[in-house]
């Protein structure tokens, strides 16, 4: 796979589960950013807004060489 973006490093701190989800906060290494997230579908979306920002490859689709 061929990488455009440069690499991310993030810390996941679960604070909390309800609702079977977590809830707690997200830090960018860098030091630049922290987020408080609700559910892990936020912390997805948080983690893949930033990637997306940096110019990484998309990662939907099927992997090279393999089948749809």
């Amino acid at each position: 796979m061929k990488q455009t973006g440069e690499r991310e490093t993030f810390v996941v701190r679960i604070l909390n589960t309800q609702n079977a989800t977590w809830q707690g906060t997200v830090t960018w290494t860098d030091g630049k950013r922290m987020e408080s997230f609700r559910s892990a579908l936020e912390l997805i979306r948080l983690i893949d807004s930033t990637l997306l920002e940096q110019g990484a490859p998309d990662t939907e689709g099927p992997p090279e060489g393999g089948e749809a």
